[in-house]
């Protein structure tokens, strides 16, 4: 059991059950701040992951929806929390094309709603703690739509979504900015890169690869695999939220990348080889020669490149791992903790291929 300090920050997080979220919560919590974590438990949000808090003081978990605004105003009222950091959203974008209508529910409708619940919370402190109060509203590269073979996404980069997942979180990187301007409500919004580390649920390349690989099933790859990422690992996108949110400029926004682009292919591959050292397939042959190039995605994006150099000049922060350092990192943490992975794989998603 941690008691609380009297002293300690007290931050609202939204989607604190989910990837990124989660590791962002485990991190602050380490740091001394207390969280309370709002989290609706869809498939992607597993308290398992937060098994680690089970005692924790500092950590006050409740199962509710961002679209909830009574929710939200009873606990801004109860907690006084000095920040909102809204994780919140469904992020899949083959999930997206499948069914962007729960897309639009709660990337923009729910995003509108806690906006709203923020506006009145912060119109109602006074003196320093009004001050003090931020909203940081957590966003993707993908609002900026799809790059050349040259050029990086900067906070100048007109936006252009491609699919209904990034029209979605671009209509809510509009509503977080125009709450700023017609309100004067403090927020902040960072854009990031590809994310990957532990405790990514498996429907994303990197631990779907991971796992299907450790079963010697086919690995797929959409179209010819050249298409571009920028991968940044959780941990510094987690240290990247905390930096913006205790030094950033008011309304200001913040790309947040690794400087790692890597095809698809060569990401796969890596993987592959990674596995060939640490877990070699029982019939000696090669993970590669697993591959499997399947039907591209409807509109896939070609090219992602974030410029972090804002964040980088204005507040210091860099990534500390490299994409070598931190893919090794997280196909060890999978082959440590199969069993998170098989508690999640509920029998709802079973690594099928969404959004052909």
């Amino acid at each position: 059991m941690n008691p609380p300090s009297s002293d300690a920050k007290t931050w609202l997080v939204t989607g604190g059950a989910g990837f990124i979220g989660a590791n962002f919560v485990l991190k602050v919590i380490a740091d001394g701040v207390r969280v309370v974590n709002v989290d609706k438990l869809t498939y992607a949000g597993n308290l398992d992951t937060l098994a680690p808090l089970a005692g924790n003081d500092r950590h006050i978990f409740v199962q509710g929806d961002i679209k909830d605004r009574a929710l939200f105003q009873r606990l801004l009222t109860a907690h006084k929390p000095e920040a909102i950091i809204n994780f919140a959203a469904e992020s899949h974008v083959d999930r997206s094309i499948d069914g962007p209508a729960a897309f639009v529910e709660t990337n923009v409708v729910g995003t509108l709603s806690l906006l709203e619940a923020a506006r009145d919370y912060w119109r109602s402190m006074e003196g320093p703690e009004r001050d003090r109060f931020r909203f940081l509203h957590v966003s993707t590269d993908e609002v900026y739509g799809s790059l050349g073979d040259e050029g990086r996404f900067t906070e100048a980069t007109a936006y252009a979504p491609n699919s209904p997942y990034s029209a979605s979180k671009a209509a809510s990187d509009h509503l977080v900015r125009a709450f700023h301007h017609t309100y004067g409500l403090p927020t902040l919004t960072t854009n990031c890169s590809n994310n990957y580390g532990p405790y990514q649920f498996p429907e994303k390349l990197i631990p779907l690869v991971i796992q299907k690989a450790l079963h010697g099933e086919p690995l797929p790859v959409y179209g010819d695999g050249l298409n571009i990422r920028d991968w940044l690992y959780v941990g510094d996108h987690c240290s990247a939220i905390k930096k913006v949110l205790e030094r950033g400029r008011v309304g200001e926004t913040y790309n947040v990348g690794g400087n790692a682009e890597r095809t698809n292919i060569d990401v796969v591959r890596t993987i592959c080889s990674l596995l060939d050292a640490r877990r070699p397939l029982p019939s000696g042959k090669p993970h590669d020669s697993l591959i499997t190039f399947v039907k591209d995605r409807p509109g896939h994006d070609r090219r992602y490149a974030i410029d972090a150099s804002k964040l980088q000049h204005e507040l210091g922060w860099q990534p500390a791992q490299t994409f070598e350092t931190g893919i090794a990192q997280t196909v060890d943490w999978y082959l440590s903790n199969q069993t998170w992975i098989q508690r999640v794989l509920d029998g709802s998603y079973r690594m099928e291929r969404l959004g052909a």
